[in-house]
C-alpha cells in the first residue's frame, strides 16, 4: 500500500497520482494530515511481538505495517475542534502533533518522495537552497536575507534601483487563495524610507533578472517537465498575481546543461521531487530562483498535457521494486 499525505482541501494532483497508482494495482491510502485530530481513531502497541501504529479514518483502517512507500505532497496544519475550550488548544496541538509525528516516523523505513526530514529542512532555508544552486552551477540573482533597512538601502544601489522583495515563507496555507498573500513585488526608492517595519518581518531581497522567459520546472527523480510564461508578461513580477494565471503556461524544453545542473542541485539537497522556479535572462542565461519540494504542478498537466501524475507513480513503484 502507498500512503499519500496530503490534506482535507487538496485536489486534483492528490487524485491523478493516486488513479495512476490504482490503475497500476497498488493499493492506496489518502491520509489528510489537517484531520489527524478529532478526525481519525489511532492506537499504538507495543508488546513483545512488533511494535505497530494504527489508524482508522473514515471508517477505512491502516497499519503501519502495512504501508511499502509514502508519497509525501503536504504537511498541513491540524485542525482544532470549534467547540474546544480555548485553554487546551495548544495542549490539543501539542498532543496530536505528537502522535502525528510518531506515526510518521513508524514509516520512515519505507521509500519516501521525498523525503520528509530532508524537504522539511530545505523549505525553512532557502539560503541553503541557493548554496546547492550555486555548487551546481547554476546562475543567481544577487541576494540578502535580512531585517536591517541599511543593508537593503545599500543592497538598493548596488543594483542600480532594479530589486524584488519576497517573503521567506508564505503567510497564508491556504489552498483556496484566501488570508493574507505577499506576492513578489518590486522595490522602488520611495518604499526606502519605510523599511523600518523590516524589523518585524525579515524578508529577502534580489536583484531583478530581465526576464525573457519565466519558468516553472517539475522535477521528478531525474525527469523534467517545463512551462514557461512568455515575455508578454515580463512587466509582471509574480504570475500568481495574473488573472487566469493558471492558463498562461506553455510547453518548454529545458537544455541539456540546465537539466544537469538541476539534477546535480536536487542530488545535493536529497530531493526526488521539487518544483522549480527559473528565470531565462534577455541575455539567454537561466538564473535559479528557488526549488519547493511542495510546490504545485497541476496547472501543467492540465493545461500542457504532461504525463506528471503517472511519472511520480510510476516512480514510486520502482522505489517499492527496488526496496523488495
Amino acid at each position: 500500500m502507498v500512503l499519500c499525505i496530503t490534506h482535507s482541501n487538496d485536489f486534483y494532483t492528490i487524485d491523478n497520482v493516486q488513479q495512476s497508482l490504482q490503475k497500476a494495482g497498488i493499493r492506496t491510502f489518502r491520509l489528510n494530515t489537517d484531520e489527524f485530530g478529532s478526525g481519525c481513531r489511532f492506537s499504538y502497541t507495543l508488546n513483545n511481538a512488533a511494535p505497530d501504529f494504527v489508524l482508522e479514518i473514515h471508517n477505512e483502517r491502516i497499519a503501519a505495517s502495512q504501508v511499502k512507500a509514502v508519497w509525501y505532497r503536504k504537511l498541513w496544519e491540524l485542525q482544532v475542534p470549534e467547540e474546544l475550550d480555548p485553554a487546551w488548544r495548544q495542549a490539543y496541538l501539542n498532543q496530536y502533533q505528537t502522535h502525528r509525528q510518531i506515526f510518521l516516523n513508524a514509516i520512515q523505513h519505507v521509500p519516501w518522495m521525498n523525503d520528509m526530514i530532508a524537504a522539511q529542512a530545505i523549505c525553512r532555508d532557502k539560503m541553503q537552497q541557493l548554496a546547492a544552486a550555486r555548487a551546481a552551477g547554476c546562475c543567481l540573482p544577487r541576494t540578502v536575507f535580512t531585517n536591517d533597512p541599511v543593508v537593503v538601502s545599500d543592497f538598493f544601489r548596488q543594483c542600480e534601483g532594479n530589486v524584488i522583495m519576497k517573503l521567506h515563507n508564505p503567510l497564508s496555507m491556504s489552498m483556496q487563495g484566501g488570508g493574507p498573500f505577499f506576492p513578489t513585488t518590486r522595490l522602488t526608492e520611495d518604499a526606502l524610507p519605510h523599511l523600518q517595519s523590516l524589523v518585524y518581518c525579515p524578508m529577502i531581497f534580489q536583484e531583478y533578472i530581465d526576464k525573457q522567459y519565466e519558468l516553472r520546472v517539475v522535477y521528478v527523480d531525474g525527469h523534467f517537465f517545463t512551462g514557461k510564461i512568455d515575455a508578454s508578461y515580463n512587466q509582471v513580477t509574480d504570475w500568481r498575481t495574473i488573472h487566469g494565471g493558471t492558463s498562461i503556461w506553455q510547453p518548454y524544453k529545458l537544455p541539456a546543461q540546465e537539466r544537469h545542473r538541476i539534477h546535480d542541485m536536487m542530488h545535493r539537497l536529497g530531493l526526488s521531487f521539487g518544483a522549480i522556479d527559473l528565470i531565462r535572462h534577455v541575455n539567454g542565461n537561466y538564473y535559479f530562483l528557488e526549488v519547493n519540494p511542495f510546490g504545485e504542478w497541476g496547472m501543467l498537466e492540465k493545461k500542457l498535457g504532461y504525463p506528471i501524475s503517472e511519472t511520480i507513480a510510476e516512480k514510486i513503484i520502482t522505489g517499492i521494486q527496488y526496496e523488495q
